[in-house]
């Protein structure tokens, strides 16, 4: 499971890196995609530190982290402005807002079972 989710985040930040390529990077879009870029990445980073198992409170934390950056990465894909009506790129819009808001859920999850 551990290595599953840490090819899922990469692979997240990956997709997040293509998306933001095909956008307009105008005044307007590019302080969110420089964001984006930076919240996509870090979900996977912490959850590799997290998995370096310092001590339970580290690993909590970095978990945490995780956690707030797939909201963040949720937050700025849904700030981003898609031109014209491209239903491709909204499409995968939709699909990153998804697997984001599903990193959020696991994080929660895998926190929970830690405080139990």
């Amino acid at each position: 499971m551990i290595f599953e989710l840490e090819e899922r985040t990469f692979q997240f930040a990956l997709r997040a890196r293509k998306f933001c390529r095909k956008l307009n990077q105008d005044r307007i879009n590019l302080p969110d995609i420089i964001q984006l870029i930076r919240s996509s990445g870090s979900i996977g980073s912490n959850y590799i530190e997290a998995n370096e198992n310092i001590g339970k409170g580290d690993k909590r934390m970095h978990l945490r982290i995780s956690r707030k950056e797939a909201k963040e990465s949720s937050y700025w894909l849904s700030l981003l402005f898609i031109e014209g009506d491209n239903n491709l790129l909204e499409k995968e819009r939709c699909a990153l807002i998804d697997e984001a808001n599903q990193f959020r859920k696991i994080f929660s999850a895998i926190l929970e079972k830690l405080l139990n």
